[in-house]
């Protein structure tokens, strides 16, 4: 049956480091030196899953170096990978609208992955799903609680897969440490943490502070897994947030005043079947980690239920590397494998970075042969819009709960999550 499915045209919306690898500031220094994205599509052509491929941003004249970059260091890096796109907007054109263009020259049954900042996914989204395009968004799905519950409601009307990049549920660490929480009985604490060095914030102080924060940013990966340990076992009731600030707004990275460095919530959840348990998680999240620690990102957390507990440290897999002059590193190729096969074409398709948009490629295919209901993945265990609602309500309650200097309740009414 596979065969028989039709190739799927994509567009890009994002040129930024987890698409092309490319930043404002040059190649991109972190562990996705050659994004994610764009060299997953590009592999995925070459395999016959994806058509066309198109790419927009919001600045044309970007695309000739990140054209440069993408023949540099993935074309020229690995056999038969045709990194050829049309983009948006042309020229040197600024147009911050530019999404709008590509999408409507896309068609029903076309697909849109967007990795643009956070405060732009809604409009982005909608706009996307209002035209019967599926649609891939990166986490967080949107920074407000209406307005995913508005993305819901959209994607069933037009009969289209809306899925959210948690590639953490991919992680064969994670995966399998869900299913061994879930056997541990109720729920009784989760402890996560996850950083990136400091030097990051050079990256995102476009954005950092000012369209987003750290918590929407990071907390949003281990909130996602922990909802998805809970499934429909508990639910969150109440969240009170803190922040520290300093360095993010000081030499050199400057971002805007009201930017924190490290934010933690703290989030009492109930149980659903018993009336005596409830629990406890603290989610913290941070980008102004040391640098020269080998890792790009610091993620650990800690599950326990009435029966045992889980620890999983990903930042540490037993595999790490010394360099000369660089020091120490610990890599993870479980998310993104770049050394070439002994072919010598790209070899990453067991990462689950590149698993979770491969998923979601695969799903739109389906939908469009009339093999899957977009409804068919809400019960598979996938990220979909439908199944994050609650990391979105989490999220959403930790900034009102920083903004505003008081816990913020999580109630649903009839088929509606509330924040109140």
């Amino acid at each position: 049956m596979a065969a028989n499915l039709n190739k799927l045209n994509c567009l890009m919306c994002g040129t930024g480091e987890y698409t092309t690898g490319w930043t404002g500031a040059g190649a991109s220094q972190s562990d996705k030196k050659v994004g994610v994205v764009g060299l997953t599509l590009f592999d995925l052509r070459r395999l016959g899953k994806v058509n066309e491929l198109s790419m927009v941003g919001t600045n044309g004249a970007k695309y000739p170096d990140i054209r440069a970059h993408l023949k540099s260091k993935i074309a020229d890096a690995y056999k038969d990978l045709d990194v050829s796109f049309k983009a948006y907007p042309e020229g040197d054109k600024r147009d911050p609208e530019a999404y709008k263009t590509a999408i409507d020259a896309l068609k029903p049954g076309d697909a849109v992955i967007i990795f643009t900042p956070d405060s732009t996914h809604f409009p982005i989204a909608l706009y996307a799903l209002e035209r019967k395009l599926h649609v891939l968004v990166t986490k967080p799905a949107t920074q407000l609680l209406e307005h995913h519950q508005k993305l819901i409601e959209v994607a069933a009307e037009n009969g289209v897969v809306c899925f959210v990049e948690h590639h953490k549920r991919f992680d064969p660490a994670y995966s399998d440490a869900r299913g061994r929480a879930q056997g541990l009985g109720e729920f009784n604490f989760f402890s996560a943490w996850m950083s990136q060095p400091k030097n990051q914030l050079i990256t995102f102080r476009e954005w950092a502070g000012r369209d987003s924060d750290i918590s929407y940013y990071l907390n949003s990966h281990h909130i996602d897994i922990h909802c998805w340990i809970m499934g429909d076992k508990g639910v969150p009731t109440r969240v009170v947030a803190s922040a520290s600030k300093g360095i993010a707004t000081s030499e050199p990275y400057n971002c805007v005043p009201q930017a924190e460095d490290t934010i933690t919530l703290l989030v009492d959840w109930e149980s659903t079947s018993s009336s005596k348990h409830r629990g406890t998680a603290v989610y913290t999240a941070s980008w102004t980690a040391p640098m020269g620690a080998g890792i790009h990102s610091g993620q650990h957390f800690h599950y326990m239920g009435e029966k045992g507990d889980v620890h999983v440290d990903q930042a540490h897999r037993g595999y790490d590397v010394t360099v000369d002059g660089s020091g120490i590193s610990y890599y993870n190729p479980f998310y993104m494998k770049y050394t070439p096969s002994e072919t010598g074409h790209f070899d990453g398709q067991r990462g689950y970075g590149y698993i979770s948009i491969e998923k979601f490629v695969d799903a739109a295919r389906l939908v469009n042969a009339g093999v899957n209901k977009p409804e068919d993945f809400d019960s598979h265990g996938m990220p979909t819009i439908l199944n994050t609602v609650l990391t979105t309500a989490i999220l959403n309650a930790g900034r009102i709960s920083l903004d505003e200097k008081r816990p913020v309740y999580i109630k649903k009414n009839g088929s509606q999550w509330a924040l109140e």
